[in-house]
């Protein structure tokens, strides 16, 4: 249809000719052809002045019949692209699906961390000091070396958190980046991420420690009403300081690597994302979402390992019921612990966890650019950088 249109508009151009003023100057007379060159060409838009060769009055050439008239035809019959954020479920899809596609890249990235804690799990469990001798040369080698790869565990911990958020922007872009480039580019955000790994992680542990001195506190001292309000009221304000540095660290990874964000930078836009979205259903806003993701895989642990160690639990309880005197309790699960040996499915679950634990990271990726970025829903977001950032 509009074909014959076109046609239509051809054969009553071709009748007539124009004169067109492009910054003062006229040129012409010129046919519809011309013209159609012209615009090609980038020298004649529509809101340039024109006027038929035989008339005096000028109009526009956005008004030659056959000109612009058919394309701006075309593109209103274009539906309007509809910008939307993704569902939660559909975040979860995207995680899986990226996990999917780079499954040996995340792989790789994640054995740079856990071969080092399997070795060291394998060589305390299988070098054992011989009975009834305290020291041996054998059991030192094994406790140095257990201590050298906790602590390049340690060292490669940035790296990997920094490897997450490149490979999975890479990957939900179209493209595959190799393990070995990859790494290299992650090793360059080393000095930022182990830095804010200090901070944030550090800041994590003080409050625990602070929730923890708090209940030895009110269980060490004699029991009173005054006492116990004391220990309420600062276990309640430990749990406001915790979820409220959790929220505003929410996003500081992908800031600090997909944007390039400095130390300061990099905790100050993630506390602004997870805050944003005020005028959203709650159940959209990032704050919850980020939530929600992070309780789904701390349930996820907790399931792998109250499974891994449900024996030794029960065991332990029961001894906590029959078994009055600390120091004997303390004695009895120490030898427990110890005629148990080796718990291959705790060591097989563990690896499990550590093989998955990427889907963490990738959902952050991905909440991150759905929350950041407005997207039309029928496309992927495309990341721009900020200031002085690299685009992904």
């Amino acid at each position: 249809m509009l074909d014959s249109e076109c046609r239509m508009l051809d054969d009553q151009g071709m009748t007539e000719e124009w004169i067109v003023r492009v910054q003062g100057v006229e040129y012409g007379p010129a046919n519809i052809e011309t013209l159609r060159e012209w615009k090609v060409e980038g020298r004649l838009l529509p809101a340039n002045e024109a006027r038929r060769a035989n008339v005096n009055l000028w109009t526009t050439a956005g008004e030659i019949p056959g000109l612009f008239s058919v394309e701006a035809a075309v593109e209103l019959r274009e539906p309007p692209v509809q910008v939307s954020r993704r569902g939660f479920n559909q975040i979860l899809a995207e995680t899986f699906r990226t996990y999917r596609k780079g499954f040996f890249q995340f792989l790789g990235l994640t054995l740079i961390v856990l071969l080092p804690s399997i070795c060291s799990q394998l060589t305390t469990a299988f070098v054992q000091p011989p009975q009834g001798s305290n020291v041996d040369f054998r059991s030192v080698l094994a406790a140095g070396f257990g201590f050298l790869t906790f602590i390049l565990s340690i060292v490669m911990w940035p790296v990997y958190i920094a490897g997450i958020q490149i490979l999975t922007a890479e990957i939900m872009h179209g493209q595959r980046p190799s393990l070995v480039a990859m790494l290299n580019e992650a090793v360059t955000f080393w000095p930022r991420i182990a830095g804010l790994c200090i901070f944030v992680y550090g800041v994590f542990f003080l409050l625990m420690i602070f929730g923890l001195a708090v209940g030895a506190m009110a269980a060490a001292a004699p029991s009173s009403v005054l006492l116990i309000l004391l220990a309420m009221a600062l276990l309640i304000l430990q749990v406001w300081m915790f979820g409220r540095f959790f929220i505003n660290v929410l996003f500081w990874q992908q800031f600090a690597v997909l944007e390039n964000a400095g130390f300061t930078d990099a905790l100050r836009e993630s506390r602004a994302l997870a805050r944003s979205g005020r005028d959203l259903p709650w159940f959209q806003r990032p704050i919850w979402r980020g939530t929600l993701i992070a309780s789904i895989w701390f349930a996820f642990v907790a399931a792998i390992t109250l499974t891994a160690q449900w024996g030794t639990l029960q065991h332990y309880f029961n001894q906590l019921l029959a078994t009055q005197d600390p120091q004997t309790l303390l004695q009895q699960m120490t030898e427990a612990q110890q005629a148990s040996g080796f718990n291959v499915s705790a060591f097989a679950l563990g690896v499990v966890e550590k093989i998955l634990q990427p889907l963490l990271g990738i959902a952050f990726v991905v909440l991150y650019l759905d929350s950041k970025f407005q997207v039309p829903s029928h496309m992927e977001p495309v990341v721009s950088a900020g200031e002085g950032g690299k685009v992904r």
